[in-house]
């Protein structure tokens, strides 16, 4: 009996460790959206005006700081603190409507093949290994040549990349659900096609989906910041962290924190953003539920 007792009282403590998310990702998470929200009341400056007379002004602690600029300025005199406050914005922006647009498509075509099958099927995941075959990079580059860089590019490069992804997943899990009970009532009931994709097959895609989004949000980011890192995404002056990184490059020795900085924060946000889809995954994924 206290064997028993004592096995159970061990598991209660890890099954409630795992219930909580990881503080300090969360933590870090938590100040990024914050930082997105209310960034024209957190930043102490305009992130696109600048002054020459303040012109690569190092951090705080430093030789040659100012007050009025803890974390430095850029070679333009513009304040690294509030491009870093407003890049979040754009990080935020970038992950939030490219993952929203990326899923709907992936998961409507993933639907449509593993629903319907045959030759539906068969077009539609040709479609995806085609779209699997294409450099995003090289995407980009086209599309900053035929148009100007812009953040719809950036928008359409994370689409073209990631839809496939969202497709497979909710083919593979489509092709399982109908064929449960559930799907065959619904017919029965007298339910179409689409009533039985949207109201009983697509809520049952949910926990899924999620757990994939969740996980492409630091990829997201860290795509964003390459492609505006490349000139191929946000175009500058906007505070873009790949912009800022960019910005820097030729400045290392001179002033570092132009580029470290921004660097550091995409590091540390894209590191808590995977740690936090991990827990996600462990605890929304119905395989890793039964572990």
């Amino acid at each position: 009996m206290s064997t028993v007792a004592a096995g159970v009282e061990t598991t209660l403590p890890r099954r409630r460790d795992r219930r909580w998310p990881p503080l300090v990702p969360l933590a870090v998470v938590v100040v990024l959206v914050l930082c997105g929200l209310l960034a024209p009341w957190l930043a102490p400056h305009s992130p696109v005006q600048g002054s020459l007379g303040d012109r690569l002004v190092a951090p705080f602690g430093m030789e040659n700081a100012r007050a009025g600029h803890p974390l430095g300025t850029d070679r333009h005199g513009r304040d690294t603190l509030s491009r870093l406050i407003y890049g979040a914005r754009i990080s935020l922006s970038v992950s939030v409507v490219g993952i929203t647009l990326t899923g709907a498509a992936g998961v409507f075509i993933g639907l449509l093949a593993g629903f319907f099958g045959g030759w539906v099927d068969t077009v539609l995941m040709r479609l995806v290994d085609i779209s699997l075959s294409l450099p995003g990079i090289l995407i980009a580059v086209l599309l900053s040549v035929v148009f100007e860089p812009s953040f719809t590019n950036v928008i359409i490069v994370v689409v073209f990349l990631l839809w496939p992804s969202y497709a497979r997943l909710a083919r593979g899990e489509t092709l399982g659900l109908k064929q449960q009970d559930f799907v065959a009532l619904a017919r029965v009931a007298g339910c179409g096609s689409l009533t039985i994709m949207f109201r009983h097959i697509l809520p049952n895609l949910a926990p899924s989906i999620l757990v994939l989004a969740t996980l492409h949000v630091g990829y997201v980011i860290v795509l964003e910041a390459a492609l505006s890192f490349l000139g191929v995404g946000i175009p500058p002056p906007t505070p873009s962290w790949g912009v800022m990184v960019a910005d820097g490059r030729g400045l290392i020795e001179q002033a570092w924190w132009v580029s470290i900085l921004p660097g550091i924060a995409i590091l540390v946000t894209v590191l808590s953003l995977n740690i936090l889809g991990d827990w996600v995954r462990d605890r929304l994924d119905p395989k890793l539920r039964q572990v």
